[in-house]
């Protein structure tokens, strides 16, 4: 299973151009110079992107890319199929061919994981992490996550469970 810098370059270069996005088309040399992604590497993915309808390209003078669908609507797995990246964790690339030309013992586990991947990955929006990344920024994630803390379940003490049981 590997999920290679291709896959995790197109993220966080939409994740970018999601975050600037609103004021107008984002040229590709600002998300390369802030996310250290080369240029030429992105202006390959950007292709596939713009294939895959999840950017649009503006021309001239205050051009660049914009995301072509709301960001509730773009989720990781959308960006990583685009970029032709496999998330596969069986040996034999789904052919069933891993064993001496045989299905392996293990390949339903591994068949099974690459669908719980897939499933989070598609669970994931494009929105979800923007705002994410935008509560970090602004210092407010650490509050959110220590107000949700009342609402999980405590653990009891040794002297609470004697409690109980008594």
């Amino acid at each position: 299973m590997r999920l290679t810098t291709k896959g995790r370059f197109a993220v966080t270069a939409m994740m970018d151009l999601a975050m600037r996005g609103e004021d107008g088309p984002v040229a590709l040399a600002s998300v390369s110079e802030r996310q250290k992604i080369s240029l030429s590497y992105l202006e390959q993915l950007f292709g596939k992107l713009r294939r895959h309808k999840l950017v649009d390209s503006v021309r001239g003078p205050g051009g660049g890319y914009c995301i072509a669908r709301p960001l509730t609507l773009v989720t990781v797995a959308d960006i990583i199929r685009a970029v032709d990246e496999q998330l596969d964790a069986t040996q034999c690339g789904g052919r069933e061919n891993c064993h001496d030309e045989h299905r392996c013992m293990t390949h339903d586990l591994w068949t099974t994981l690459n669908t719980k991947m897939f499933d989070y990955l598609s669970s994931v929006t494009l929105s979800e992490l923007v705002d994410r990344q935008k509560l970090k920024l602004a210092g407010k994630l650490p509050e959110i996550l220590e107000d949700k803390r009342h609402l999980a379940p405590r653990s009891r003490t040794g002297r609470e469970k004697s409690a109980i049981l008594a």
